[in-house]
């Protein structure tokens, strides 16, 4: 059995070493290409806190997640879908050793689809006196759709600069007969960074300031690199 997958093992090595070999005895051309796009991100996540302290203890933790959810509902935001849970704090220590009440908070993800519903929540949590909303990140839905679409565009312009080379040197072009495409980027600026505005710690202003946010996020720039070797005739 050893003397068998040894033989195996043999015979797969001289076949990639007989491939490797014909494949640099021939003629080739090898170009390389980029190709690129800008993105407005579709999943804006947001993180929401909401703390007995803000109201200085006059609202409950309880109440304070009703107003959330009726502020949420009232703009169509779909509470069992977009809104999760992340935990739950109790500020105990204080409690034991000041005799103090406890203040409870609670810590919840929201995920909104456009950065005009992102500034009326902000908006409408501030009027429900929730003013702990950071943005954690932004996303596209359909980033692996993306990528393989600025492949394909990549090696296109791979190909057709090696037309280009070809033909200033009275060639022919060939087949591919290497393609590489390792090379992805996701350049996203966003996670914790709204343009133009800190979304975080509105609690100080007066509620004739209160105005919905117009925010824009920086779109997401997607990136892909091709190498692409072809036979020369």
């Amino acid at each position: 059995m050893k003397n068998l997958l040894s033989i195996i093992a043999l015979c797969i090595v001289s076949f990639i070493f007989s491939q490797t070999k014909n494949f640099i005895d021939q003629p080739y051309l090898e170009t390389s290409a980029k190709a690129d796009t800008l993105v407005t991100p579709d999943r804006i996540y947001l993180d929401i806190l909401i703390s007995e302290k803000d109201t200085k203890d006059k609202k409950s933790i309880e109440e304070l997640e009703i107003l959330m959810e009726e502020r949420l509902k009232s703009i169509g935001i779909d509470i069992k879908k977009q809104l999760t849970l992340n935990d739950l704090a109790s500020n105990f220590k204080k409690y034991f050793l000041k005799n103090t009440d406890i203040l409870k908070t609670k810590s919840y993800s929201l995920i909104v689809y456009d950065a005009k519903t992102a500034g009326r929540v902000i908006y409408e949590l501030e009027n429900s006196e929730i003013s702990n909303v950071k943005l954690i990140k932004t996303e596209h839905s359909k980033a692996e759709e993306i990528i393989l679409d600025l492949k394909a565009k990549a090696v296109i312009k791979a190909k057709n600069k090696a037309i280009l080379i070809t033909k200033a040197l009275n060639q022919k072009l060939g087949t591919a007969i290497f393609i590489s495409d390792l090379e992805n980027n996701i350049y996203n600026s966003n996670s914790g960074d709204v343009e133009g505005v800190v979304v975080m710690g509105y609690s100080a202003r007066e509620k004739k300031e209160l105005k919905p946010i117009d925010i824009e996020f920086k779109k997401i720039k997607f990136e892909t690199n091709v190498t692409v070797k072809f036979k020369l005739e």
